[in-house]
């Protein structure tokens, strides 16, 4: 068993734990196994562990790696949680299952754009940048309930759910909560946080989705 096969179980072992000691129902938490920049050859044997869920960071690279490794596993499940160029937007509705990165309403036009074009409709998360960092996507906290509202009212989205990355060098968990509480405000029903350093947190504030990496494949 590889590496990244036995990382994968271990991983799992761990949400399992975390969703106990959160007092969560076992299951209640998605893992998305966060492939990116790691190819076909890598993310098989997670494949064939058992892994149906996987997130990628970017458009181009995920079409050069996934039509093939859903023709051969067609009930896998693929996230951008990277984001997303309203010029890519026609590329991501046609290969992507999830998008979680949906921040602005020029983004929102493409994408219901394309859904009704190509009659494919992938799960919507709206990005919040809970830490207002400048250099970050995502939308402000006071504005994402605003923006939820018009994803679903103006735009027509399905908008199912929202999604952070905190700040690296703070404590998440304050970040977890005020997603939590907008995720409330705004009438949805998933919380797409916690990665490799911080998912047992976000479990602990609800998370339904973690998005996990470097503690599965290591390092990139």
């Amino acid at each position: 068993m590889g590496d990244a096969v036995q990382q994968f179980f271990a991983v799992k072992a761990k949400i399992a734990a975390a969703e106990r000691e959160a007092g969560r129902q076992a299951g209640a938490v998605t893992l998305v196994a966060v492939s990116k920049t790691f190819d076909a050859a890598d993310i098989s044997p997670v494949i064939e562990a058992g892994q149906r869920i996987f997130g990628e960071n970017r458009v181009q690279e995920a079409q050069g790696k996934w039509p093939a490794l859903k023709e051969a596993f067609p009930d896998i499940e693929l996230h951008l949680i990277g984001p997303l160029q309203s010029n890519k937007a026609k590329e991501a509705v046609a290969l992507f299952d999830v998008i979680e990165t949906v921040d602005r309403d020029k983004i929102a036009v493409e994408l219901a754009r394309e859904i009704a074009r190509q009659g494919r409709a992938p799960k919507l998360y709206v990005q919040v940048n809970t830490g207002s960092e400048p250099q970050k996507a995502g939308i402000e906290p006071r504005d994402a309930v605003a923006f939820v509202t018009r994803c679903r009212d103006v735009h027509g989205l399905a908008i199912e759910g929202l999604m952070c990355i905190p700040p690296a060098d703070e404590n998440p968990g304050p970040h977890f909560a005020l997603l939590e509480k907008l995720g409330h405000e705004a009438g949805v029903a998933k919380l797409s946080m916690g990665m490799s350093g911080d998912y047992e947190t976000a479990i602990a504030f609800s998370a339904t989705s973690v998005r996990v990496g470097s503690a599965i494949f290591g390092s990139r």
